[in-house]
């Protein structure tokens, strides 16, 4: 069973420290992030539908998804560049919701083996300002992280 999220602030810095820890390898864990196909299953809200319209997962690469409430009008997109992708331990990429443009944060995300065949995610999300921080947290986005990250929890132990 993984621990759960630990989500922290710094402070007077808009900044993001996050933890989380899963019942699978680091591989696994990490391809869950890069491959569209897998990605789409967890990510997110549960209740949304998610569709790939661009993924080039690799270092210089970028991506874009597009969310929708099934029976609700409007959807959600997102988008960024790969700046690092090294399978299996570590993804540098940014990510911006399109409704916000211009607010892009620079995410880093390690992958780390545990002992036992676990492993844990250890991420930092830099924002463009605190007020962008602060509208992010305010609109949900540690709820949706660990949503997101019970049904990974899921599909890991599916193989």
């Amino acid at each position: 069973m993984s621990t759960g999220l630990f989500v922290e602030t710094l402070p007077g810095q808009p900044i993001v420290d996050f933890v989380r820890e899963f019942e699978a390898p680091a591989a696994a864990v990490y391809t869950a992030h890069a491959d569209p196909d897998v990605y789409v299953r967890w990510v997110g809200p549960t209740t949304y539908e998610t569709a790939v319209t661009a993924w080039d997962h690799r270092s210089g690469g970028a991506y874009r998804f597009v969310q929708r409430e099934p029976g609700r009008l409007g959807e959600y997109a997102f988008r960024g560049a790969i700046h690092t992708a090294r399978p299996g331990e570590l993804i540098i990429q940014t990510f911006e919701w399109e409704g916000a443009p211009d607010q892009v944060s620079l995410d880093i995300m390690r992958f780390e083996d545990l002992p036992g065949g676990r492993s844990r995610i250890v991420g930092r999300s830099v924002f463009p300002s605190l007020d962008n921080l602060r509208s992010m947290l305010d609109d949900g986005m540690t709820e949706g992280m660990e949503t997101g990250y019970r049904a990974l929890d899921d599909l890991l132990r599916e193989g």
